[in-house]
């Protein structure tokens, strides 16, 4: 679903009964070993809000939208090797499925909660925010901090 060399986005199997639905997020057996989570987190953005745009040097972000709210996802590729070098996607999430986005480093990505309901996504990168003990440099570029930035969240 995505053409930036490196993101992948897939469907999540939603396993329905009448309680309600389960999603595996990943498998040891269906990872490369370099993208095994080294943590995972969940946020909550309320309807209308937007997250990022922001980049990552060397961690690979593994997201899941959890199919309760629409997102729309901005995705840029900044990598000058790369083969979609600057390429700009945007993609819709819908109710009642589930996405997992692998975003590589170098691929400038944010979200923004276009749905009428607060939206919860999951992420699980490949390395620890600030490093072994919070002791390392945050390993994030954060372009919406820069009003001259060419990566910006829009309508």
């Amino acid at each position: 679903m995505s053409n930036i060399d490196g993101v992948e986005i897939a469907e999540l199997d939603l396993f329905r009964d009448d309680r309600g639905w389960l999603a595996e997020l990943f498998r040891k057996d269906e990872l490369e070993a370099d993208l095994f989570p080294e943590m995972a987190y969940i946020s909550m953005t309320r309807p209308g809000v937007s997250r990022g745009p922001h980049e990552h040097r060397e961690q690979t972000d593994l997201i899941f939208f959890c199919g309760i709210s629409l997102f729309r996802l901005y995705l840029w590729d900044n990598r000058p090797d790369s083969s979609t070098h600057m390429l700009h996607e945007r993609i819709e999430t819908e109710p009642d499925r589930a996405l997992m986005v692998k975003i590589p480093p170098g691929v400038v990505h944010g979200y923004k909660n276009i749905g009428a309901v607060e939206g919860l996504i999951i992420n699980c990168p490949n390395r620890l925010y600030a490093g072994d003990k919070r002791l390392e440099q945050v390993d994030e570029i954060r372009h919406e901090e820069n009003p001259g930035s060419a990566f910006k969240i829009s309508d």
